[in-house]
């Protein structure tokens, strides 16, 4: 099984793209997407960028993960 995490597209090089989630940056293909813009935000599997996501939905899935970690924080 795969955990997707949001993550946002802050810079665009080439085929690569520079994503963050919460201030952890990573260099991911952007070779499987058509249109990446920078501000996007899409699902990475295995160094990929493989699809896009609405905004608002991204919000609600980090929100939700957020919700959970604190959980195992005690």
């Amino acid at each position: 099984m795969c955990l997707a995490i949001p993550s946002r597209i802050v810079k665009i090089e080439d085929s690569l793209g520079t994503i963050d989630v919460d201030g952890v940056k990573r260099v991911v293909s952007l070779l499987l997407l058509e249109d990446a813009q920078v501000g996007d935000y899409v699902i990475v599997h295995a160094g990929f960028a493989i699809h896009k996501i609405a905004e608002t939905a991204a919000a609600e899935s980090l929100k939700l993960l957020r919700e959970m970690a604190s959980l195992t924080e005690n």
